[in-house]
């Protein structure tokens, strides 16, 4: 009886603290909500933009009131949307008020070819006459790529900055799912198609090392070129110097090297600001935040209402993933088709970050923009990857616009099917059955496959692979031959692909955009993003499913999160991808 009230009572205050919990999620939603509806942004006279991109950079903004709460609960930074960075950089440009960016982003992450975005839309400020200053105690890698570009750079007396090349790798699974009893039974097409490897290797395969050193050595020569047009220090000097290690060195040697300008204290910084606009010594400078001057209003150089549009469809993350935070082959398919179908829509603009996924989806949403070039202008633009089913969805387009630093390509199709046979086997658990035909339980994963299934498995996988390659010489007007000779899975940086005819232009979101108006023949037009975003509503009752998931992961694991997702990604992953290695990191 003792044991049952004690349960009664563990019981009763569980669903106390729940509830407590829930209701003060429930007042910082209210709360969000208005703040969203109440506050007004105003911008004074001699302003500075203030960009702190210290957080992920995410292709789109997402306003969800409740990942906003729990990435504050948990002292996450809030992904900031890249298009809202670019809108804000461009629309400062323009603005009379603004009279300089401050970046204080030492930490930010963000792959290469994102922060080119960035670092050319702050080439375009800067061309405005106005300056941009870059402040921070620490500077990662990226981060001071991402600094290099400003007029001043400045580090604090003591501080870091790292800066030594870059290093890619990646994480293998074989040795644990051994000692479990679990083997991986892979199907695939492609020398380099590597994605398998984590569960069926201990270390890098031959062509995996080799494609990976190529595509690693290709990003980092584009990052030395940056900064040496930036700070007009020669590429190897600053190569030489990267193998020095000197991010454990006295600060004072990247002065030296005219890396920097200068280590300044946050209060030194404040008073040159200050007589940068023209501030009292006894007053604040005059200061709005990147994510508050988003919601802010300028009067666009374009005058009047343009009937015209050119839509930018984003397609961003794995391609019919296990959640949903990734790209839904059925619902990009309808965000193409309505671009399609709307007159008012002139061109197509198709912005992917993607490592793939289904090759099925990838074909669904393939079919769409097939469809779509018909019709009107499409133009492919490339973030950090668009690579396999990332290539797959872009093959079709009029151009293909990608960064020097995009991953692409990975041209190649895997089947990969666990057998838990051995695990079963260990913890005692025994299956038996029934069927009525000789192939009624394939694909099973208590057992590893027949001969005969791993023949048609296998068939079907090449299948996959010469639709692949096909689709590819369709929408590049070449043979199948020329796209199987650079094709076999392996990845290329966009500025490799550009020589290999697999990408037209190295740029941007805005050369892509300006492509698409010249095909169209359009003077005046209008931006519209696609998908439409969901309301607050939909995106609170969203994030009490998958992606609440996601969020709390994140919360208690940090950057491992995404060894967890990739596990799990493999796991509910429709039996072909089309898709590369998605988890490389680069630093």
């Amino acid at each position: 009886m003792v044991k049952f009230f004690k349960y009664l009572l563990a019981t009763f205050l569980g669903g106390l603290v729940a509830g407590v919990v829930l209701f003060f999620i429930f007042l910082g939603i209210i709360a969000a909500f208005a703040a969203m509806g109440s506050k007004q942004q105003t911008v004074d006279t001699n302003s500075i933009l203030v960009l702190e991109l210290n957080g992920p950079i995410v292709e789109r903004a997402i306003d969800n009131p409740l990942q906003s709460i729990m990435n504050g609960m948990s002292n996450m930074p809030q992904p900031q949307g890249l298009n809202q960075i670019l809108e804000s950089i461009d629309k400062a440009a323009r603005d009379p008020r603004i009279l300089g960016i401050l970046l204080q982003s030492g930490m930010t992450e963000a792959g290469y070819a994102t922060l080119d975005e960035i670092r050319d839309a702050l080439m375009r400020f800067k061309e405005s006459g106005k300056f941009v200053y870059s402040f921070a105690p620490v500077y990662t890698q990226k981060a001071y790529y991402l600094a290099s570009v400003a007029d001043k750079v400045y580090l604090t007396p003591g501080g870091m900055i790292e800066f030594k090349g870059i290093h890619s790798q990646r994480l293998f699974f074989k040795g644990t799912l051994e000692k479990l009893g679990v083997e991986m039974q892979v199907f695939r097409v492609g020398k380099y198609k590597s994605a398998v490897e984590p569960f069926t290797e201990e270390k890098m395969s031959e062509a995996s090392r080799e494609q990976t050193m190529a595509y690693t050595n290709s990003v980092w020569q584009h990052v030395l070129s940056g900064i040496s047009i930036s700070r007009k220090v020669d590429a190897s000097e600053l190569n030489r110097f990267a193998s020095q290690m000197p991010m454990f060195a006295d600060p004072q040697l990247f002065v030296d090297m005219k890396l920097i300008d200068g280590l300044k204290y946050k209060d030194e910084l404040i008073d040159e600001l200050k007589s940068m606009t023209g501030t009292a010594p006894s007053d604040d400078i005059p200061a709005i935040a990147g994510i508050d001057y988003a919601r802010v209003y300028v009067e666009k150089a374009q005058r009047g209402f343009a009937r015209d549009k050119i839509a930018v469809v984003y397609a961003e993350g794995e391609i019919d993933g296990s959640d949903s935070e990734g790209i839904q082959s059925e619902e990009l398919s309808k965000a193409i088709r309505q671009a399609r179908r709307d007159s008012a829509v002139k061109a197509i603009v198709l912005r992917i970050n993607s490592p793939g996924g289904s090759a099925l989806g990838s074909e669904i949403i393939w079919r769409e923009v097939a469809l779509a070039r018909e019709t009107k202008p499409v133009v492919v633009s490339m973030g950090d990857l668009a690579a396999s089913g990332g290539y797959y969805i872009a093959c079709a387009a009029d151009t293909i616009v990608a960064r020097p630093a995009t991953l692409t390509g990975s041209i190649g199709i895997f089947g990969l099917i666990p057998n838990t046979g051995g695990l079963m086997n260990k913890i005692g658990l025994t299956f038996d059955g029934v069927k009525t035909n000789e192939f009624a339980d394939m694909p099973a994963i208590n057992r590893p496959f027949t001969p005969q299934e791993r023949v048609l498995l296998q068939a079907y996988v090449e299948r996959g692979y010469d639709l692949f390659i096909n689709r590819c010489a369709q929408g590049r007007h070449v043979s199948k031959s020329a796209i199987d000779a650079i094709g076999q899975g392996r990845v290329w940086t966009g500025e490799m692909a550009k020589s290999i005819d697999l990408v037209d232009v190295n740029g941007g979101i805005a050369d892509a955009i300006e492509i698409a108006r010249s095909m169209a023949n359009l003077d005046k037009f209008r931006i519209e993003e696609l998908p439409e975003l969901e309301d607050p509503i939909q995106m609170i009752l969203k994030s009490f499913g998958g992606e609440a998931r996601s969020s709390i992961e994140q919360w208690f694991l940090g950057e491992d999160a995404k060894y967890i997702r990739h596990i799990r990604a493999m796991k509910d992953a429709y039996p072909v991808q089309a898709r590369m290695p998605f988890d490389i990191y680069m630093n």
